[in-house]
């Protein structure tokens, strides 16, 4: 049994890299609540007052804590299965949100009193956390470039380049020193393009193959 979640930016590419290592697993892709998620959009294209006075940012972070806890529970009581972005990540947006001034302290620690009760309940599960993150990192411009590539329009104003650059800067430190709850394989996704290149997902299966193997975690990939 392995729960693998994969971890990165905006933009990364987590979704498609989610669905080739489940095909490859034979399993499901527990997917981030993008499409029916109300909110995002207007998360992206309200301007501050807006933002200041709905609090759409706090508002954004607990759709995703709510549809993440979901998602994690169903998927830690199945067999070999993917998630698109992982609940422990929810943390890091919500406190770059919280140093920019979108989320209040106040807000912040509320968050963080959901999360932690969320998580004790977990402790029910047969497992507690995934085997394995992942980690999907890159250049800036290879961010940049791929956010474009996916056509969201209210992703692409460039006022938004401030806060994208705020997450890009500071995610390879959380994951290296903050993100405890598996193992983490790290993809440089500016060496990478599993979407136009086969050999680079056949390459990025065999990378996950032997790490789980590594770990000592039978699974059935290929």
């Amino acid at each position: 049994m392995a729960i693998i979640v994969i971890g990165g930016m905006i933009g990364a590419g987590k979704t498609s890299v989610a669905e080739l290592v489940a095909n490859a697993l034979g399993t499901e892709v527990f997917y981030e609540n993008v499409d029916d998620n109300d909110i995002l959009p207007l998360f992206y294209t309200a301007s501050e007052e807006e933002q200041e006075a709905k609090r759409y940012p706090f508002l954004l972070q607990l759709e995703f804590l709510s549809s993440r806890f979901k998602n994690i529970k169903d998927a830690l009581i199945n067999q070999n299965n993917v998630l698109d972005r992982s609940i422990y990540e929810d943390w890091y947006f919500c406190k770059i949100n919280n140093k920019l001034g979108r989320i209040s302290d106040t807000e912040f620690k509320i968050y963080e009193k959901l999360l932690n009760n969320m998580m004790e309940e977990l402790e029910e599960l047969p497992k507690k956390s995934p085997d394995l993150m992942v980690y999907l990192t890159g250049s800036f411009d290879t961010i940049l470039h791929r956010i474009g590539l996916r056509g969201r329009e209210f992703e692409q104003d460039q006022g938004l380049m401030d806060y994208y650059h705020t997450l890009w800067s500071g995610y390879d430190d959380w994951v290296e020193n903050y993100y405890h709850a598996s193992q983490v394989l790290v993809i440089n996704i500016d060496e990478f393009d599993v979407v136009n290149r086969p050999e680079d997902a056949d390459r990025l299966i065999k990378m996950v193959e032997n790490k789980l193997v590594e770990m000592n975690i039978e699974t059935s990939v290929y």
